[in-house]
């Protein structure tokens, strides 16, 4: 039998969603039974082959109409967890988009309450689907490079002022008293910072001790666009995710693993690796991945194990709840950034080789000398 499925948020991410729901019921494995939205979908903006779902801006409604056994939920960040609880508590299984909350607080009610419920629920980090994660692992475990002495995570992005005024919450630190946090560690580059937490065998709360930050911003925003977090696990090893969304010059982001006879990096959206290693050449890996929803499917059907279950998103929340916490991003001064008039985007000159820096030395900007980035500056260091 076919799973029914009820999407909630069909666009702009959730348009990635139709597609990939089209494509398992292509397959035969899924049914787009409902979709919910404030508007309505047109005909033209549902893909073809989906037929006509059932549409409601009333999730609840939608969910007990349609007999939806999945949800997934691709809405605003602070509608993440009441969204969750409500399906958890009809029974309906989820697919949770990233970051699945705003809080840590509301990070355990959303957890807490599903696992009370007894449904199964999937946080949307999809690059820990990639098939590179476990060969990365057998590597380490194998002292391929060595022993491991910490995780860098680099992110290298654009985005046009207009990406701050997509929805009413982009760029957001809060909306009407709520918190939103979407900053680019937490919600573009959220992928490097979860996929580096994995690779250092740090993904739960409970492995994390410290966490230090340094947010600002080049946008006329609240949240940060230029960012670092290190964080300290309790086996000891630093993780540092450096992140920008004003890049001059945009390119794939990646984690690094630093051991002592060699590295191993990862370009996670591209499921690339390359080993160099000590008396070797290089060595370049590509791999597949296993969908996330599709994987939440096998888990209800025939037992297969989830691979983002939320409790391997806890050391994640724990960081951005260490942002939450931070002072408000810095505005960089004038002379740290500049605007190019035909994109319409704020770049930061110099800062990719900054982000890379921070990467390969796991120091924050303000140690790699960045003038913006001053010790007594917007500087936060949260012991957990």
């Amino acid at each position: 039998m076919t799973v029914p499925i009820v999407l909630a948020g069909a666009r702009g991410h959730g348009r990635w969603h139709l597609d990939n729901i089209r494509r398992l019921q292509d397959k035969g494995i899924v049914r787009l039974a409902g979709i919910c939205e404030l508007t309505p979908l047109t005909a033209d903006e549902i893909p073809e082959g989906l037929g006509t779902p059932e549409q409601s801006a009333d999730f609840a409604g939608l969910l007990d109409t349609t007999g939806a056994r999945i949800a997934v939920i691709c809405t605003p960040i602070p509608t993440h967890t009441d969204l969750a609880l409500t399906a958890a508590a009809r029974g309906v299984h989820l697919l949770l988009e990233k970051p699945p909350a705003p809080s840590f607080a509301e990070y355990r009610r959303m957890a807490d309450g599903v696992a009370a419920a007894q449904v199964a629920c999937q946080i949307g980090f999809q690059s820990l689907g990639s098939h590179a994660l476990p060969r990365i692992r057998e590597l380490v475990a194998e002292g391929t490079i060595g022993e491991v002495q910490g995780v860098g995570g680099a992110g290298a992005w654009a985005r046009a002022e207009a990406y701050y005024r997509r929805a009413p919450w982009a760029g957001k630190r809060r909306l009407n008293g709520v918190d939103v946090i979407d900053g680019a560690l937490t919600n573009p580059l959220a992928h490097a910072v979860a996929t580096a937490l994995a690779l250092a065998g740090a993904p739960r709360a409970e492995d994390v001790t410290g966490i230090e930050t340094e947010l600002l911003r080049a946008n006329d925003i609240e949240s940060d666009d230029t960012s670092c977090v290190r964080v300290a696990a309790a086996e000891g090893l630093q993780v540092t995710v450096a992140a920008t969304l004003c890049a001059e010059h945009p390119d794939e982001p990646y984690v690094v693993v630093h051991g002592s006879r060699g590295r191993i990096t990862f370009w996670y959206k591209q499921d690339r690796v390359l080993l160099q290693r000590a008396g070797h050449g290089p060595e370049e890996m590509e791999f597949g991945r296993t969908d996330l929803l599709e994987n939440l499917v096998e888990h209800l059907t025939d037992g297969t194990g989830l691979l983002v279950p939320p409790d391997v998103t806890g050391a994640f929340m724990k960081v951005v709840e260490a942002i939450r916490q931070a002072p408000d991003p810095a505005q960089l001064p004038a002379d740290a950034w500049r605007l190019l008039p035909d994109e319409r985007r704020r770049v930061v000159p110099g800062i990719e080789g900054l982000v890379a820096a921070a990467a390969d030395t796991l120091a924050l900007y303000s140690e790699l000398g960045a003038p913006w980035a001053a010790p007594n500056g917007p500087r936060k260091e949260v012991s957990t």
